[in-house]
């Protein structure tokens, strides 16, 4: 009995010594101070991760110095969006001190090496490019260009690719065969590369104050009247043959507005958007 009671008392004089133990591998593990062991995971927990601020919105307007895309310029300009345009003529005959704000840019879509450095830094496009002439001539210009540009974008990583197109006019597509052609070649291309990222808009007859040389020639006044009486006209579109003939035309500063949102808004949905949906989007705001 005696040697039991002098084990227990041996024991409880050595539980002082356990628990001091105890308490200073605690405080090492709590500790700052330097210590090998702990090194790696002070350092993890203190340190701080530098990540850089998202980068500016910077849109490139192919056919910047066009009718539509001087407009679409400086709709994006006023969004505080840096601009940059690309065109075969650069600035020439573009006026007003927006212009200044805009990165201008001498360049060939039917040439790819003229997008390869001004596509640097750019989150998204709009092609304003297009044109008449020849069967041949139209399919270059509306769908070759087009689709040149959309593959070079996609490849440089821009986001999205907004696509300045044409309604369907039923006999005058037939008419203008290399023309639509050529949109719908370009059209199939950025729905392609472009399947979360990619607007199409399909405007009919655009109308506005247009600067051809130093004259102003003022489109609305035949196309602002049209645009009020047929928007509201829309069962008329589906008379057969000629039911086309009575979309409505859409005032420049619309297509503008519509396309610099669909450039830069993420959550525009992708696809193709009607004359309607134009008209509806740019009375949103």
């Amino acid at each position: 009995m005696r040697m039991i009671v002098s084990r227990l008392l041996q024991s409880q004089s050595q539980l002082p010594t356990l628990s001091a133990l105890v308490s200073s591998r605690n405080a090492r593990l709590f500790s700052t101070d330097s210590n090998p062991v702990d090194e790696h995971f002070k350092v993890e927990e203190a340190e701080t991760v530098n990540v850089p601020p998202p980068p500016s919105e910077k849109l490139l307007v192919l056919g910047g110095n066009g009718f539509v895309g001087s407009h679409i310029c400086k709709e994006a300009l006023e969004h505080g969006v840096t601009v940059a345009s690309l065109s075969r003529s650069g600035r020439t005959n573009v006026h007003g001190s927006w212009a200044d704000s805009v990165e201008w840019h001498q360049g060939n879509l039917l040439v790819p090496e003229s997008l390869k450095d001004v596509l640097n830094g750019v989150t998204s496009v709009i092609s304003c490019v297009g044109g008449f002439g020849s069967n041949s001539h139209m399919y270059k210009i509306n769908g070759t260009a087009n689709i040149s540009a959309i593959r070079a974008a996609a490849e440089q990583g821009v986001k999205r690719f907004v696509y300045i197109s044409a309604t369907d006019f039923g006999l005058v597509n037939y008419l203008l065969q290399g023309y639509y052609g050529g949109k719908r070649a370009a059209e199939a291309e950025l729905l392609a590369k472009f399947p979360y990222g990619g607007v199409i808009l399909r405007p009919g007859f655009i109308h506005g104050t247009r600067q051809v040389g130093s004259m102003k020639v003022p489109l609305g006044v035949v196309g602002s009247p049209l645009e009020m009486i047929l928007q509201h006209a829309r069962p008329l579109n589906r008379i057969p043959l000629i039911g086309s003939l009575f979309t409505p035309p859409v005032n420049v500063t619309s297509v503008a507005k519509v396309a610099v949102r669909a450039a830069t808004d993420i959550v525009f949905p992708p696809g193709i958007v009607d004359v309607y949906g134009i008209l509806r989007y740019s009375q949103q705001k």
